[in-house]
């Protein structure tokens, strides 16, 4: 066939192609959605994925489910994520760590950010808050450095794994410092950090906001400063570690919703609406304000952006960190 012939070929068959991906998402969705998180349970992203999914089930025929799948800082969830059918019925909430770290760490993750997801929409900003045991002698980041400082290789930091975000602004914390000679205790997950730093086996650690806020509001652990420009409207006594020492200290995770790459344009924009709605409702921003999460919304296309642009600031962060997988 000449090209002519193709062209013309491909102008005829566009409208059917969107008229068919028209009529299926009228027909989704026929079966449950389920939501892959790459984190355990009861961290921040597994917090908003089941909000979230609690009022999507609220619409009629839509029926939720959150599958855990922690591993690789987020990689294996977003793995699976990447290779399931593209047809609506499999969805990822993502962290920083997947889409914007991790492939910047890991030879191989199995898959490609821009190759193999269609991103939905940004969900929400997660400030980190710096932590240590109630107990512990530092009460400001300045007297957290002097310790370090005095004790070499001797403090210690949990994080739920190398490469983490958690890991990167801890490096970050020790550049702004100046250097810091302390230890690394890597785990399988934030529950398992704070597990430790409550039974003070570790010193300090980096936690979002919106998971150590009930420990911190309980007196469980000490809340030494918070990781982003701007202080939180849940403590607004506490500083930021940019007013504790640390001009421009600025860093966060944040949250979006992905689907695996080809999943039909008009269910992509059907799921973006939606999450839009139920972040726009009063009650859902007080409840997510409350845990400590900023809601952020997007098009697909400015979260296409957004990736990119991410995966170009973590990725400099860890090279001019020195961060290295053990």
């Amino acid at each position: 066939m000449n090209s002519y012939g193709q062209i013309r070929r491909a102008l005829l068959a566009a409208p059917m192609l969107a008229l068919a991906g028209q009529a299926q998402a009228q027909a989704w969705p026929a079966r449950p959605i389920r939501i892959l998180v790459g984190f355990p349970p009861g961290q921040a992203t597994d917090t908003i994925a089941r909000l979230l999914a609690e009022k999507l089930g609220e619409n009629p025929g839509w029926s939720m489910v959150i599958e855990n799948r922690p591993g690789q800082g987020g990689s294996l969830a977003a793995a699976a994520a990447a290779q399931a059918a593209p047809d609506g019925y499999t969805l990822l909430l993502s962290a920083t760590a997947p889409l914007a770290t991790n492939p910047n760490l890991y030879s191989n993750i199995g898959y490609d950010p821009a190759r193999d997801f269609a991103p939905i929409t940004l969900v929400a900003n997660l400030p980190f808050v710096l932590l240590v045991n109630a107990n512990s002698p530092a009460r400001t980041p300045a007297e957290l450095v002097a310790m370090a400082r005095a004790r070499p290789g001797q403090v210690t930091f949990g994080t739920p794994g190398n490469g983490t975000t958690a890991h990167l602004i801890t490096m970050m914390f020790s550049r702004a410092a100046g250097g810091l000679d302390m230890t690394h205790v890597p785990y399988r997950g934030g529950p398992q950090v704070l597990t430790d730093l409550l039974a003070g086996r570790i010193d300090f650690m980096f936690e979002t906001e919106v998971f150590s806020l009930p420990h911190i509001q309980s007196g469980r652990v000490r809340a030494l400063a918070l990781t982003t420009a701007n202080r939180s409207d849940r403590q607004p006594d506490l500083p930021t570690l940019a007013q504790s020492g640390m001009p421009g200290f600025d860093a966060a995770a944040w949250l979006g919703l992905v689907a695996p790459a080809g999943t039909p344009a008009p269910i992509i924009l059907r799921i973006n609406q939606e999450i839009h709605r139920i972040l726009a409702e009063p009650a859902m921003r007080e409840r997510l304000g409350g845990l400590g999460a900023q809601v952020l919304t997007s098009t697909p296309e400015q979260f296409a952006a957004f990736i990119r642009s991410e995966g170009v600031k973590w990725g400099n962060a860890i090279r001019e960190n020195n961060v290295r997988l053990d």
